[in-house]
């Protein structure tokens, strides 16, 4: 099985002003194209070749899990945006946010404390685990699905996802994501589905 760069869910400047088409190009196009490539030539004549994508990252290590991961995660994440999202969601999810939170703006603040206080590279979570929404950071190429959760909602907190619109301000990357893309539908789909 070869795996292969999924299409993004809109054009590329779609996002503009709050996410360039430049940095979708570098973003989608060298970055996640390079974590499909390496994938790909990593599982070739492996046991891994045949097997589906959560599979890999649940049973495989190294490069391996690391390639595999990140495509998840990107693929994940480009479902998470949408041109004219952001805002607050609606009906189950809002319900279910306000039920393990507090209220919306609580979610949302703990939410991007946690993504912006991410070590290094890594990703920010909404997830579900043991009926409850929970919001965690994975570092590097980890994701949830590792641990027993399943994933809702997530930011990309890698430099490459900001650098060239934000430079180093990871928080206000962050926030604009959360104001202005997050595809609440994709989210409550995935709430319906866990």
């Amino acid at each position: 099985m070869s795996f292969q760069l999924p299409d993004l869910p809109f054009a590329k400047d779609a996002l503009a002003p709050h996410m360039s088409a430049e940095t979708l190009e570098y973003h989608h196009g060298k970055h996640h194209q390079g974590y499909v490539n390496n994938l790909n030539a990593l599982i070739e004549g492996t046991e891994w070749e045949d097997k589906p994508l959560e599979a890999i990252i649940l049973g495989a290590e190294g490069g391996i899990f690391n390639n595999a991961a990140q495509h998840y995660n990107h693929s994940f994440f480009w479902k998470c945006l949408k041109p004219g999202g952001g805002g607050r969601p609606q009906g189950a999810l809002l319900e279910a946010v306000e039920r393990d939170f507090g209220d919306f703006d609580t979610f949302v603040e703990l939410f991007t404390r946690t993504a912006t206080s991410q070590f290094g590279s890594g990703w920010g979570w909404l997830v579900k685990k043991d009926g409850r929404l929970e919001v965690m950071s994975t570092g590097n190429a980890d994701t949830p699905m590792i641990r027993g959760a399943t994933a809702l909602l997530t930011v990309d907190v890698w430099e490459h996802a900001y650098y060239i619109d934000y430079r180093n301000a990871r928080p206000k990357f962050i926030e604009t994501v959360m104001q202005h893309l997050v595809n609440w539908d994709f989210v409550a789909e995935n709430l319906e589905r866990a």
